[in-house]
């Protein structure tokens, strides 16, 4: 690619495109999905004589500034002795996208969204996702309800999982929440503007802290990536800034993972298989001792989590410019997650970067078809039905869920890596501060922090390994491959 070459996010469309292809998942919806979709004029009318009418409550949902598929809200309410009542509603896709519709069988295909630097590639239709089956700002929705009393030390006491009608009060965002958690900034407009609802926020942050410092005690992995995030000036890439972590996610992510924990145990309780959500115990945790090890610490012999999340919240304190670099070290010899089939009465597997024994995927229906499919065998445990899946289908489902959810991230990590040669095409010679970020046999790979993208050295690498400072020099870029080249330089960092 020269110099003269426009950023356009045009470009980085066209390489999403042909990624999803060769990765087996489809960019399009087929003429008979977008038929149907065309065909679905309203979203379910509520309330209907199943769902109890929880739409006076003061309902919120927080997700990203753009986010229009909004898949979950929250609330909650002050009990006796310090306990707390929180709910969660989950949108109910199923009331309109049905098993075994053309709907159903594009989502049932690529099974995820897509997120890319240059577009967005739902697993649903956006007239659903962001509109039918999204949980919108003063809309009626139905929606799968969990219910869960939290005591002042994190733990559930009790749990209940029923569908209702609810209605969203106000859309809130991560970044406003955050910052006026944080004391940094005021309370956000939508907040404001509903009666109640800054302490609602308040009392559901608190809940939230208590109930992440237990499934930290427990071993659950405080790891923190450098996830870059592109940036465009109309169509022109202009940044790639990194998407970081804050408190508004935070509270989110622990209430939606123990809204998951309690619909993994009611399908095992009612005699329902699930689809588990799963990381097993670490194949190569003698790698992470030896990490360990290199920066004059020590695990046990057996893989602990706990004893790795002691670890991390040391070299965190110690050292919190380079701990994402150790974090992702640390990702990597984890391995990925996985679905998997489990039965009633069946050993769970567990999620050892949770620390939780139940666990399942069922707070994004509009995004995740695992989600989708929960929903369904919750549906019918909760009427007395039999599972709507055979235990051979649910099998293979887990099995083409956890595939085509690899592809997926691969094509994003590829349009990222892309996105990043765009950015950088123009600045070939340009010299960089850099932390090496991988040292091995197939290559030595650098971090630059602005902008946050990481590439090969692919001269005067002899000598270095993770975690060592260099002074590197741009030499090549290849947007189609998204392959990003330094060489080291001469000079001293």
């Amino acid at each position: 690619m020269t110099r003269s070459t426009p950023p356009s996010k045009g470009v980085l469309k066209v390489i999403a495109r042909r990624a999803m292809l060769e990765r087996g998942l489809l960019p399009d919806f087929s003429p008979d999905v977008r038929s149907q979709t065309a065909a679905i004029a309203r979203a379910p009318a509520v309330p209907e004589p199943a769902l109890r009418d929880l739409r006076q409550l003061p309902w919120a949902s927080i997700d990203n500034d753009d986010s229009r598929d909004l898949d979950q809200l929250s609330v909650a309410e002050p009990l006796g002795d310090g306990a707390v009542k929180v709910l969660v509603a989950v949108a109910d896709v199923d009331g309109l996208v049905k098993k075994g519709s053309p709907i159903d069988g594009h989502a049932r295909t690529n099974t995820t969204s897509v997120y890319t630097a240059a577009d967005i590639f739902p697993m649903l239709p956006e007239e659903l996702s962001t509109d039918l089956t999204s949980l919108g700002e003063g809309q009626d929705r139905p929606a799968i309800v969990v219910e869960m009393v939290v005591r002042p030390d994190g733990a559930v006491s009790e749990s209940d999982v029923y569908r209702a009608a609810v209605r969203n009060r106000a859309k809130l965002a991560y970044d406003g929440v955050a910052a006026w958690l944080d004391g940094a900034a005021p309370a956000p407009q939508r907040a404001s503007a509903v009666a109640g609802m800054e302490q609602q926020l308040r009392i559901q942050d608190r809940v939230a802290q208590a109930m992440r410092a237990v499934r930290h005690q427990h071993g659950a992995l405080g790891l923190e990536t450098i996830e870059a995030r592109a940036v465009f000036d109309g169509d022109a890439i202009s940044d790639l800034r990194p998407d970081e972590k804050n408190r508004a996610k935070e509270l989110i992510e622990d209430l939606m993972i123990a809204a998951n924990g309690v619909i993994a145990k009611t399908l095992e309780a009612k005699g329902f298989p699930s689809l588990r959500r799963v990381l097993r115990s670490p194949e190569r945790w003698e790698r992470i001792v030896a990490l360990a090890a290199g920066l004059g610490e020590r695990l046990p012999p057996a893989p602990s989590a706990p004893a790795l999340e002691a670890f991390l919240a040391r070299r965190r304190s110690a050292d919190p410019e380079r701990f994402p670099d150790l974090s992702l070290s640390v990702v990597k010899l984890l391995g990925a997650g996985e679905y998997l089939l489990e039965l009633p009465g069946q050993p769970a597997e567990g999620h050892f970067g949770l620390a939780v024994r139940d666990y399942t995927h069922s707070t994004a229906p509009n995004r995740r078809f695992p989600d989708l499919v929960t929903h369904r065998l919750l549906k019918a445990a909760l009427a007395g039905l039999p599972a709507p899946y055979a235990n051979e289908e649910l099998a293979a489902l887990a099995s083409h869920c956890t595939e085509q959810e690899n592809n997926a991230a691969k094509v994003e990590r590829q349009v990222r890596k892309s996105a990043a040669a765009l950015l950088l095409a123009s600045r070939i010679g340009e010299r960089f501060d850099a932390i090496v970020t991988g040292a091995s046999p197939k290559g030595t790979w650098v971090r630059i922090p602005r902008p946050a993208v990481e590439g090969k050295v692919v001269r005067g690498f002899e000598g270095l390994d993770v975690g060592d400072r260099v002074r590197v020099e741009l030499v090549r870029t290849d947007v189609e491959r998204g392959f990003i080249d330094f060489r080291r330089s001469n000079e001293v960092p």
